[in-house]
């Protein structure tokens, strides 16, 4: 038989996923997986009671249906500080993780060198080499995950075709100052590379941070790929909508990249969602209370427990130090977490491109109910877990 492909030689299965299968197995409060417990916004699932009904079912335009288009053009004009035009600078996609594909399909050649953050969102590093790139990791330094403008520069230096920017990141929870942002954009312009932009959290963020779209930066429209989905703001992960938001001429090329990878995001589903996107600015502001709220709890119950984490700025993800329990496999401590103590994580190592096995990631985008019972039993992970 003839030899596969070589592009994955280097892969695993998604980690993420396998740890929701293993929390599946052991009946583990799930905590691994990011998506929530609770329902999405009621109108939203009103309308797509209707839309069972209505003539919604076959094959949308290509590159996202008009009505869809405008209510997105029209939300994100507001908030990016710019008319959008929903005809030549929107593409809709099948999730933001087709987004980001087709975006480094749409800006790469085998042999290009993307740049990316480390710690970093798993599809990164397999986006880049499944367009048949080369990615140059710079880390993130914590408890704050900034970066060294030296680094970043020396990064440049190796002359990258794009960078991929995660604000607010996942799984730290960094939310990049203006600061830090214009100190990338001034390197993307001196040494003419393109920004690639993952902005799914970019309504959940914790005052007083603020989340600056990188394509609103001076100078920064023209070279920018701004991709995002309504998975984590109106709770429908399972929808798969997402978007590329960018020039008429890189929107042109990411539309015959997205047709031939999709066709299209799925219609009747992008018609429900057309009520989401018409929202007014108080839905927004009550999200930014709910998550608030959720991670006050969430860190003060494992501050009651006394482990030591990171504290988001934005996203809903913490990052646990498990040094303390001696294992030399971040993921070995998953695998027994679920199974002895009935929480699932994912195991850090799989976001680092660094040498970190101390640390795990967990959640905390589910129902209050949902993390009181996690935090009741990760109140015995010490007599549970024994250090090694």
């Amino acid at each position: 038989m003839p030899s596969l492909s070589k592009r994955t030689e280097g892969f695993t299965d998604s980690v993420i996923r396998r740890m929701t299968r293993i929390s599946n197995q052991y009946g583990a409060v799930n905590l691994s997986q990011g998506f929530p417990d609770f329902e999405p916004p009621r109108p939203i699932l009103d309308r797509l009671a209707e839309v069972a009904g209505e003539d919604f079912h076959q094959y949308s335009i290509t590159w996202g249906a008009q009505n869809f288009r405008e209510a997105l053009a029209a939300k994100q004009s507001r908030l990016m500080g710019r008319s959008i035009d929903p005809n030549s600078e929107i593409v809709v996609t099948c999730g933001s993780t087709e987004a980001m594909m087709a975006a480094m399909m749409t800006v790469t050649n085998p042999g290009d060198k993307v740049i990316v953050f480390s710690p970093f969102y798993e599809n990164y590093g397999a986006d880049t080499i499944l367009s048949g790139a080369e990615p140059i990791y710079v880390p993130l330094y914590p408890p704050e995950f900034g970066f060294n403008a030296d680094e970043l520069e020396a990064a440049f230096r190796q002359k990258p075709k794009a960078l991929i920017l995660c604000n607010p990141s996942n799984p730290c929870g960094k939310v990049f100052t203006y600061d830090e942002l214009k100190i990338i954009a001034e390197l993307a312009e001196k040494y003419d590379t393109f920004v690639i932009t993952d902005e799914v959290y970019e309504h959940i963020i914790y005052k007083p941070f603020r989340h600056t779209y990188f394509a609103s930066l001076p100078g920064m429209w023209e070279r920018t790929i701004s991709c995002s989905s309504l998975s984590k703001t109106y709770s429908i992960t399972g929808w798969r909508l997402g978007y590329i938001i960018a020039p008429p001429q890189i929107i042109d090329t990411a539309k015959k990249v997205h047709d031939f990878l999709t066709v299209g995001a799925a219609a009747p589903l992008q018609e429900a969602a057309v009520t989401g996107l018409r929202f007014g600015d108080d839905y927004y502001r009550d999200l930014q209370a709910k998550y608030t709220e959720k991670r006050n709890l969430f860190l003060k119950g494992l501050d009651d427990i006394g482990i030591a984490h990171t504290v988001p700025q934005g996203a809903y993800y913490i990052l646990l130090d498990i040094s303390e329990f001696g294992y030399e496999s971040d993921l070995e401590f998953c695998e027994v977490l679920a199974r002895d103590v009935g929480v699932g994580a994912v195991p850090g190592s799989s976001f680092f491109r660094e040498d970190v096995n101390n640390l795990i990631r967990l959640h905390f985008a589910k129902k209050n109910d949902t993390l009181y019972e996690a935090l009741n039993r990760l109140e015995h992970i010490r007599k549970k877990l024994r250090k090694r």
